[in-house]
């Protein structure tokens, strides 16, 4: 068995296979920040999480085009540039540098396009211009442009194909401009928003006058122009099911843009929210931390956070705590210590990685990102090696493959970084009583990630 993913869209996990006929190239997709704030650790382990699904494909040999967008301007932006009384130019450019020190600091790959929302507008008006010529589309009488649900599914197009609404127990409403809503109140949603005096200076000129696009009309415009009409991955958090991803499906398709029979994306895999003391992660309940918190203060790195937040199955939501945290340092200063002595001994060459332990390492993976098994396949060979580097049984070809298995496995990871001394391990052990190898969530992971 090849690659499987969990896929929202049918509900099932898949096999693998990109769009592309030679079966190599990848498009893939993430919503990416609304810059109006500084991100915290749970926007990030979305970011995280399609992190370590391009990397893994890019260690499947996949040549991935990763795009990740830059929500420059919607409701909450102008809320905040309003009583900021800063541009939003100078306001959002202010926290999309503070989001990508932090991007950097986690180890994630630079994507590479990150287009922001303000750069596309005429890709935004183009699209909405196709949605009205095809009688989806339609201008309100203040200058306003909605998505209209009624004539999408009279098209004969299903809308609720990702949340699988059902239409007879919903009351459809007239419409509604807000980027956010919970699908009890569907309605006819917002593509573009006439100037209101709250805007400020925050508009464009449109053929339906001054005026602003819409959240959800953002993605589609900027993934469509980078990956085409039709790609193989769209990432995000599980809060962006519905609306933003349910009403992205329906204005690209609508748009009647894919070559028939091909859907506008063909994987949809979400990540579940980080918790803290079993609820949700979040600005509005004021139970967050952000990274620079966290390093500033707690005087943890954004190496250990970033090994934290792929411990877990990233359809899992887990609790964060800083003894987890607590519990990352002390493994990885298990795994530098290791590969610090192989360093030692098989200085800078290497040889071939084992291939036993690299087999079941992407046996793991593959089955939807299985990280609990992939870190048991790491703790293992940890195991093994100082064992053989104890009985002094482990030669310099031996400690050459040892090392090349690790660099493998870690290019997957994403944990890059200098070895680290025994009195580490030590002082992470000693300041972690009971600890385990791993952060661990609950009794079926603690069997599964051993020592």
């Amino acid at each position: 068995m090849g690659l499987r993913f969990f896929n929202t869209l049918t509900r099932a996990v898949e096999e693998f296979a990109p769009l592309d006929p030679a079966g190599k190239k990848v498009g893939l997709y993430c919503c990416g920040p609304t810059v109006h704030d500084f991100a915290h650790i749970g926007n990030f382990r979305t970011f995280v999480f399609a992190d370590l699904v391009r990397r893994y494909l890019e260690f499947k040999g996949y040549q991935v085009t990763h795009v990740m967008n830059i929500t420059d301007v919607e409701d909450k932006i102008i809320k905040r540039v309003r009583e900021s009384g800063s541009s939003r130019e100078e306001y959002t450019a202010k926290y999309e540098a503070e989001f990508f020190k932090d991007f950097d600091a986690l180890g994630c790959s630079r994507p590479h396009h990150t287009p922001r929302a303000t750069g596309h507008i005429d890709e935004i008006i183009s699209l909405i211009e196709k949605l009205i010529a095809r009688g989806i589309a339609y201008k309100a009488a203040d200058g306003s442009v909605y998505f209209s649900i009624e004539k999408y599914r009279g098209c004969g197009c299903q809308y609720g194909q990702l949340v699988k609404l059902n239409f007879e127990e919903l009351r459809p409403g007239e419409r509604v401009s807000s980027d956010e809503y919970a699908k009890e109140s569907i309605a006819d949603f917002a593509l573009w928003k006439a100037r209101a005096p709250e805007d400020g200076q925050v508009f464009w000129p449109s053929p339906w006058g001054e005026g602003r696009p819409g959240w959800h009309i953002e993605c589609s415009a900027m993934s469509m122009k980078l990956l085409g009409p039709s790609f193989d991955l769209h990432l995000g958090g599980e809060d962006l099911i519905f609306p933003h991803h349910e009403d992205e499906i329906a204005q690209s398709e609508g748009a009647g843009v894919q070559t028939a029979g091909e859907p506008f994306v063909k994987y949809w895999l979400h990540g579940a929210h980080l918790m803290v003391e079993g609820k949700k992660m979040s600005k509005s309940l004021g139970n967050f931390f952000t990274l620079r918190e966290l390093i500033e203060k707690k005087k943890f790195t954004g190496r250990e956070v970033r090994y934290l937040l792929l411990t877990a199955h990233y359809r899992e939501s887990f609790n964060f705590t800083l003894e987890g945290l607590q519990s990352a340092r002390t493994a990885l200063a298990r795994i530098d210590e290791c590969v610090g002595k192989l360093q030692e001994l098989a200085g800078d060459t290497i040889s071939p990685a084992d291939r036993a332990v690299i087999e079941e390492f992407t046996a793991a993976l593959d089955d939807d990102l299985n990280v609990s098994s992939g870190w048991r396949v790491v703790f293992d060979w940890v195991k093994a090696t100082n064992k053989a580097l104890a009985a002094d049984k482990l030669s310099l070809g031996g400690a050459k493959t040892a090392l090349a298995t690790w660099y493998k496995m870690r290019e997957v990871w994403g944990l890059e970084a200098g070895k680290r001394s025994s009195k580490v391990l030590a002082e992470a052990v000693s300041s972690s009583p009971g600890h385990l190898t791993v952060p661990i969530q609950d009794a079926k992971r603690a069997d599964a990630i051993r020592k």
